[in-house]
């Protein structure tokens, strides 16, 4: 019997799968979680339930520090946001596949399988690493047998599988977001429930008195809050606690997905609208106006690569490079101000400002103010002539 390596996070749709490449395909059935940063209770719930469902042939592989430090920077340092969200599953499913391939050449499977219906974004990041890093087949049994959350639902009572939960919710978490689809939340005119928030407290109920946070960045990567230097994994997490009790990081937006369709969204990403606020305001410091337009154009460009499963592209890898060489000066603090949902830097300092208040200053008497009447008198001459034509 053929061996088929399973994407597994203990949800409905891996859960189904399980059974499926089982009975449906014929296939001897070896799950993966990649620990991205999901909840440790969610790691072992997944592992329970492999358990359960397919004893003795279950990995778990801790990757977040992988993810923090290889992943999740390079996001930081493109301020990787797509229509409004920093990208968090998008990010992580790139390391996830990879990690599933090193399994399953160790395994010696021949395929590898994963829970992607056919209308989301994840089977193109799943397959499109898979299928320019290996040679292994792919397998999409909800794809492929084209079946409905309803229908798993049924297929997992007349199997006797343990259900994850009576919501049908479809939700990722890594730790630099979690993003919740299905259900209620699929019709834009429904508000989204208060039980779909884990990380994130309601503008009501969030901290009542502003709250200073102090970041500090080493070539655009933060190493400290509150002047407490710290691992990124951790980092991230202070960042999440903080930004979230303040109201920050609710995100519900109709999301244009890789398929087509228009999709309404919901995400929790505190700690990243967080990190990447600081970042882009000491950007501001020491980035020069021609630098900061190429990097906003960079970051739309990097974040839409990213978005639509485009990791591989050689694009993604030249940008880098260039973002990495404009990084070298972002390093310094920025105190942020949070308050029931906003947030704004209070100040900024960097050993590389280009910012002078000696030449900014309305005292400043050593430069003659006369001396700008020059530009003024050619700025725009060419647009300037043309209007003189038209009188």
């Amino acid at each position: 019997m053929e061996k088929v390596v399973l994407a597994f996070s203990g949800g409905l749709d891996t859960s189904v799968c399980v059974r499926l490449l089982e009975e449906e395909y014929n296939y001897e059935v070896i799950t993966a979680c990649v620990d991205v940063g999901q909840p440790e209770e969610e790691i072992k719930k997944s592992q329970n339930s492999a358990e359960n469902l397919n004893p003795g042939n279950h990995y778990v592989i801790d990757a977040k520090e992988e993810f923090a430090n290889e992943y999740i920077t390079r996001g930081i340092k493109a301020n990787a946001e797509y229509e409004g969200y920093p990208l968090s599953t998008a990010l992580a499913r790139p390391l996830i596949a990879m990690k599933i391939i090193e399994i399953a050449e160790k395994e010696g499977a021949t395929a590898i399988a994963h829970g992607c219906t056919g209308k989301g974004n994840d089977q193109f990041r799943f397959e499109a690493i898979i299928n320019s890093m290996s040679n292994l087949k792919v397998i999409a049994p909800i794809r492929e047998l084209n079946l409905t959350r309803t229908e798993e639902m049924a297929y997992a009572k007349e199997h006797n599988l343990p259900l994850p939960s009576d919501k049908i919710y479809s939700i990722d978490i890594n730790i630099w977001g979690r993003s919740i689809e299905g259900d209620v939340l699929e019709d834009p005119r429904n508000e989204p429930p208060e039980e779909i928030y884990e990380w994130t407290k309601s503008l009501e109920d969030a901290n009542d008195s502003p709250q200073k946070v102090t970041i500090e960045f080493e070539e655009g990567v933060p190493i400290a809050i509150d002047g407490e230097m710290m691992p990124l994994v951790d980092l991230i997490w202070k960042a999440n606690k903080i930004a979230g009790d303040n109201g920050i990081g609710r995100v519900d937006i109709i999301e244009n997905r890789l398929v087509g369709f228009k999709s309404r969204e919901n995400y929790e990403v505190p700690g990243a609208k967080l990190i990447i606020a600081a970042h882009k305001a000491l950007e501001e410091l020491v980035l020069t106006v021609d630098e900061l337009r190429f990097a906003e154009y960079i970051s739309t460009l990097y974040s839409d690569l990213i978005y639509r499963a485009m990791w591989q592209e050689p694009l993604r890898d030249d940008l880098d490079q260039a973002i990495d060489q404009m990084q070298r000066r972002v390093s310094g603090k920025v105190v942020m101000k949070l308050f029931k949902g906003s947030m704004q830097p209070l100040t900024r300092e960097s050993p590389f400002s280009l910012h002078s208040v000696e030449q900014i200053t309305f005292e400043d008497k050593d430069t003659d103010q006369k001396e700008v009447e020059g530009m003024i008198k050619y700025h725009n001459l060419q647009g300037s002539n043309y209007q003189k034509l038209n009188l």
